[in-house]
């Protein structure tokens, strides 16, 4: 099903590059959109989740930076049955994070600093638990590749809005749509980007939350993790985030109140816990629920004992892990 919706979204997407290649450039653009859609295509396939790392300037973490979440993404991985991923830390003081990668044996699972400070260990591992629920469902690819389309599909509506101002394109014989053609696919384009974004995006997060509510045995968990990711995210959105991979992460990373929450790529956070309520409580996990402290990387600490100390949890801090 899942390679069905991907071969659909690509398509989906790669008309409306081309359509907007046709009112730039008339047959000739679209020509041209068409072969770009092609390449990238082929390239969101391989490099999506380098793209999306690298716009958050996610930087990768080892073991020894994150002993105890290494511990709780492995005990997860090992209950799902999936391979070990990736783990990145996002240095941003917003709490969110998301999974991305073309398949599971490519996965990453990046956090970022303001989710690890704000949330106990048990509503961490919720949220970890959701995000490798997304790798379980193998849609890691269909989020990537969509982030990636749709942030062309915004630089091409750009593009043709410029058109618009320097006299419209070739509209007699290469085929072009005028001035008002123009300025009206600048409009539509993003619009069907972000509704095909969104059309993918409400379900698989409704999955997710079963899959990763199942996994780690406590829906509760994810469920109260939900509702402080929501208030935080309300209060303070994230000033990095970009509306063509706002659908990556597990809680909306913009600002959208009143009419803009009928376009979130996201479901309700109500419903979202609501349903995690219903499902109870399960086996009742019964880990730790202290802070989790992550760093970005730094180079390995000298060999001897390393229990304890701790430095700054701030966003771009360094030093040593403390998960007590």
């Amino acid at each position: 099903m899942n390679r069905i919706k991907t071969v659909l979204l690509l398509g989906l997407l790669t008309g409306v590059l081309v359509a907007i290649g046709g009112a730039i450039g008339g047959r000739m653009g679209m020509i041209i959109a068409l072969i770009l859609a092609t390449a990238m295509n082929f390239f969101s396939y391989w490099y999506s989740d380098k793209i999306v790392l690298k716009a958050y300037r996610a930087q990768p973490l080892e073991e020894h930076q994150a002993p105890r979440l290494f511990a709780i993404v492995r005990d997860l991985t090992g209950r799902a049955g999936l391979p070990m991923p990736r783990i990145a830390v996002i240095p941003d003081s917003t709490p969110n994070a998301f999974a991305t990668g073309r398949n599971p044996d490519n996965a990453v699972v990046a956090v970022t600093q303001g989710i690890v400070d704000l949330l106990s260990e048990r509503e961490l591992r919720g949220v970890l638990s959701h995000e490798l629920g997304h790798v379980k469902d193998r849609d890691i690819l269909v989020s990537s590749v969509a982030a990636t389309i749709a942030g062309a599909i915004m630089v091409l509506a750009s593009m043709a809005r410029w058109a618009m101002i320097f006299g419209g394109s070739r509209d007699d014989d290469e085929g072009g749509a005028g001035i008002l053609g123009l300025l009206m696919m600048s409009i539509i384009a993003p619009l069907a980007a972000m509704l095909i974004q969104m059309a993918i995006s409400r379900s698989r997060e409704y999955l997710a939350d079963r899959e990763g509510a199942e996994m780690s045995e406590d829906p509760g968990a994810l469920a109260d993790a939900l509702a402080k990711l929501q208030s935080a995210n309300q209060a303070h959105p994230m000033q990095s985030a970009k509306p063509q991979s706002a659908h990556l992460f597990i809680v909306n990373p913009l600002s959208a109140k009143g009419m803009a929450n009928l376009f979130s790529t996201h479901p309700p956070i109500e419903e979202r816990i609501g349903r995690l309520r219903a499902m109870g409580g399960g086996s009742g996990y019964s880990g730790g629920r202290g802070r989790v402290n992550v760093a970005p990387p730094s180079p390995p600490p000298p060999p001897g004992p390393s229990a304890g100390s701790s430095t700054s949890n701030r966003p771009g801090g360094g030093g040593k892990i403390d998960w007590s």
